[in-house]
């Protein structure tokens, strides 16, 4: 088990981060959608606090934030408080980590909260549009399948499910307790050790390895009665540990760094054809892909298209000016110190690098990084990921088919 602390002297609040190594990525066909389902149980009871009700009255009688996540590849339990509230979020969150109880009327009752959930994400174009990417890329397995699972796997799953699946994940190795904030590191190190020392301490299950195969680009359409279009644009780019990450860092600030980047300035103060605009590289430990959304009128989807391809291109054939690239560098800067700002941020920050196993980066360490990156080294990963074979579209609106957009998908 790793403990990370973060003292932040003059901030006020402190906050209790669990993360453990398993989300969707982890499961298979079958039990799709139990960690989400299990994070959720996790908080229906306690050995030590038996319902749901004690537990979140505990947390709101000292004004706390707190809640759960789940991911492609690990799951998240938190709380934030004032920093003389620390002991109690750590009680807390360590009691629903390590002694859930899972009361099968409260698993019943959760399954309609579920698949509600599931429901609202299906009536979300936006939410939709980004599984479709998500399948594009990885067909029927679990790097492409729903973190939430689907509506049937979610009403088979039964008590006995969640503790095999938990016992086979929730274990020493895979976790990460961080806690940031106003704190006295040696004590609450002990405090911490002292909080887990029953955690399971056998080996964990692994993850079916991505495997990516594609020579063409690819299209998905999902027809959805619609105002707008919403597309998500994008190519394969590479892992968390990848050299190259820090450059496309930059590549991305270049595309949808703020109001002034090219992609708004383009398709939404030029053209006016959409509301929402942005690139994003995301990364696995198996694999990545930098994608641009957007939500675009409906008669000028093909336009749209086109647009972000030429601007891609533009990455490819033109090295980016000096003043655009310090321009960019000193956004990315801006941003990331203004997103640390608070204990949870600093939190997230840290635990969510080591709990990829990846070497811990301090913001200098990243913002060093930022500032070495040259306009020839945008060029060159530029040429690298904007290629024909890696090129993925998914399209939800008033579209039945993809003829309209197979003869424009190239670069």
């Amino acid at each position: 088990m790793r403990i990370i602390t973060i003292p932040m002297k003059e901030n006020p609040t402190t906050t209790v981060l669990v993360l453990v190594e398993t989300g969707s990525k982890y499961e298979n066909k079958e039990n799709s959608g139990i960690s989400h389902f299990l994070e959720h149980v996790c908080f229906k009871g306690t050995s030590k606090r038996p319902s749901a009700l004690e537990i979140t009255k505990e947390l709101d009688s000292i004004g706390a934030q707190y809640g759960a996540f789940t991911g492609h590849e690990f799951t998240g339990y938190y709380a934030k408080s004032d920093y003389k509230n620390l002991y109690t979020i750590l009680d807390v969150v360590s009691d629903l980590y390590l002694n859930p109880v899972f009361p099968e009327k409260e698993i019943e009752k959760e399954k309609g909260v579920i698949i509600e959930e599931i429901n609202m994400y299906n009536d979300l174009p936006q939410s939709i549009v980004g599984e479709e990417f998500m399948k594009l890329l990885y067909g029927d397995t679990p790097a492409g399948r729903s973190i939430a699972g689907t509506k049937e796997n979610i009403q088979k799953m039964q008590k006995t499910d969640f503790i095999d699946y938990r016992s086979k994940h929730y274990v020493a190795s895979a976790t990460t307790i961080i806690v940031a904030g106003k704190i006295n590191e040696k004590e609450i190190v002990k405090k911490i050790t002292t909080a887990f020392k029953d955690i399971g301490k056998w080996k964990k299950d692994d993850k079916e390895k991505v495997v990516e195969h594609q020579k063409l680009p690819h299209i998905a359409v999902h027809y959805k009665d619609t105002d707008q279009t919403h597309i998500i644009l994008g190519v394969r780019s590479f892992n968390t540990y990848n050299k190259y990450n820090p450059i496309i860092r930059v590549l991305d600030g270049v595309l949808s760094g703020g109001m002034s980047s090219r992609l708004f300035q383009k398709l939404r103060e030029e053209m006016g054809i959409c509301y929402y605009v942005g690139s994003e590289n995301s990364t696995f430990t198996d694999h990545g892909f930098l994608s641009v959304a957007a939500g675009v009128d409906s008669k000028r989807v093909s336009e749209a298209i086109t647009t972000i391809l030429s601007e891609m291109n533009k990455l490819k054939d033109i090295l980016v000016k000096p003043e655009e690239l310090n321009k960019v560098k000193q956004y990315l800067i801006g941003n990331l110190n203004l997103g640390l700002e608070s204990s949870n941020s600093q939190a997230g920050f840290l635990g969510g690098q080591e709990v990829l196993r990846k070497d811990l980066k301090t913001p200098e360490d990243i913002i060093k990084e930022i500032k070495a990156v040259t306009a020839d080294e945008i060029k060159f990963v530029a040429e690298r990921i904007f290629k024909n074979d890696g090129l993925n579209l998914a399209i939800v609106g008033k579209f039945k088919d993809d003829k309209e957009f197979k003869n424009i998908l190239h670069f």
